[in-house]
């Protein structure tokens, strides 16, 4: 039973690593909407999840994302419905609607883990 709570755990703090690294780079992009031949990036975060999980099980505690290891997964560019003239292929709509998107995910990747926590310590204290 122990085994699986840390499992659990570990899913969601992954899920918040990888929110929090998305959310740069979607910071990045909109950052760089003005600038000439920029292509904006992102990457697949359901294969991210799986694949750093599968990288981490029974690996023991999940190791700080900013401890010298690299951040993850691999950037993809993104496939724009239509390229500026300067040759930028950032919608800056687009990238706000994702950067919301993946907010709202991350504050309920955090209630998850928060409610674990809560219960865990619960059943600790009694």
């Amino acid at each position: 039973m122990v085994k699986g709570l840390d499992e659990m755990m570990r899913v969601q703090v992954e899920s918040l690593r990888l929110r929090s690294y998305r959310q740069e780079i979607l910071a990045a992009n909109l950052a760089n909407a003005d600038t000439p031949d920029f292509k904006a990036v992102d990457f697949d975060f359901g294969a991210a999840l799986r694949e750093a999980t599968a990288a981490r099980r029974g690996a023991g505690p999940t190791p700080d994302a900013g401890a010298g290891q690299a951040p993850g997964p691999q950037l993809l560019f993104r496939n724009p419905s239509q390229v500026a003239l300067d040759g930028n292929s950032v919608e800056a709509d687009a990238e706000r609607a994702q950067m919301a998107d993946n907010a709202v995910r991350y504050e309920a990747a955090l209630r998850v883990l928060t409610g674990q926590i809560k219960t865990m310590l619960s059943a600790i204290q009694g």
